[in-house]
């Protein structure tokens, strides 16, 4: 595995880039707009939350008033069917 630390402040956009399946922990509560393939979606994520995170690539936007500051616990080994539906993966974290 390894682990990301990423931060960035109000008005910031990433350029498109790829996460394999992911753990998310958010270690701030923020406001991103996330794009992918056409695709636009604005989440809002609360501090202290671990979500898992499906293999993807976007673009994102620090859309709200505070700093986003999270952790990325990215998995080396792809899953037995990583590659299987990846167009049809949510776009950003999924819930829970």
């Amino acid at each position: 595995m390894r682990v990301l630390e990423y931060r960035d402040r109000p008005g910031d956009r990433t350029t498109p880039h790829r996460h394999p399946d992911s753990v998310m922990v958010t270690l701030s509560s923020f406001r991103r707009r996330l794009v992918a393939g056409g695709r636009q979606q604005d989440v809002e994520l609360e501090s202290g939350i671990a979500r898992w995170l499906a293999a993807q690539e976007h673009s994102g936007e620090n859309i709200g008033q505070s700093e986003s500051h999270a952790l990325f616990i990215e998995l080396k080994e792809p899953r037995s069917n990583a590659g299987e539906g990846m167009s049809e993966a949510p776009l950003g974290p999924s819930g829970g």
